[in-house]
């Protein structure tokens, strides 16, 4: 009995310590991302105060250049942040170690990814925070694309709030124009009010989701001027949500 208690409290001592190595390892990472955004561009931050300082939540944003995701991350001022990345940049080693100290998740952007939706489900119910792009991959005209259902579904799953956010100005062609002249380039990162999406029937849940991914789609765009609209520039919800920028 004594044996087992010694052994329970050891294995709770290494996992405090094991936690608190994860957070400072994860805020030295926010750090060197803060520095770096610092070094190569002009950060204008929009509607900061909208998202909620704590609780669990779903981040949704356009994805138009390789910094989106580490700007939102700029946005945010929270340690339980959930970044789900594509498997191709674990190859990268420094990229792998970035991600994993942040807390990331690679995942298969062309597959279903059970064991990583598990996990998602599970830090979202613990309070975290997931940064998700419901396009999937980057835009190559710099509108939006159609958006996946992946969103939709976490939110109606967990029941959480839903963040929009709209990012201008990290188009890779802007970045290296201005990186050549040794200028930092200009960018906005605008967040939304944030909502939330009512649960869906077994009957007509595809058609839902497929609404609400519309919705979530056409809230981001609201936040962007009218060249970023792309496929839902005519979608009749955009002009529910637009307001002049």
């Amino acid at each position: 009995m004594r044996f087992e208690k010694a052994l329970g409290y050891e294995c709770g001592l290494i996992y405090l310590v094991l936690e608190q190595a994860r957070t400072m390892i994860y805020r030295f990472a926010r750090f060197l991302n803060r520095l770096l955004l610092w070094a190569i561009l002009r950060i204008e931050i929009v509607g900061r105060e909208k998202a909620p300082a704590n609780g669990g939540l779903i981040v949704t944003g356009n994805h138009i250049g390789a910094l989106d995701a580490l700007l939102v991350f700029y946005l945010l001022d929270r340690d339980d942040i959930i970044v789900m990345i594509a498997e191709y940049h674990r190859k990268y080693a420094f990229r792998r170690w970035l991600v994993n100290a942040a807390g990331g998740l690679f995942v298969d952007r062309y597959g279903a990814d059970f064991t990583v939706l598990r996990q998602v489900l599970k830090r979202l119910n613990q309070g975290g925070v997931l940064i998700i792009a419901p396009e999937g991959t980057r835009t190559k005209t710099g509108g939006l694309q159609r958006g996946h259902l992946g969103a939709a579904y976490l939110a109606v799953k967990t029941g959480l709030p839903v963040l929009p956010v709209g990012v201008m100005g990290t188009e890779e062609e802007k970045l290296f124009a201005n990186l050549k002249r040794f200028r930092r380039a200009t960018v906005t990162v605008r967040a939304g009010d944030p909502y939330r999406l009512l649960p869906v029937a077994k009957e007509n849940r595809q058609e839902v989701l497929q609404d609400y991914t519309d919705e979530i789609m056409c809230r981001i765009a609201a936040l962007l001027p009218a060249e970023y609209h792309g496929v839902y520039a005519d979608h009749p919800l955009l002009k529910e949500f637009v307001k002049p920028l």
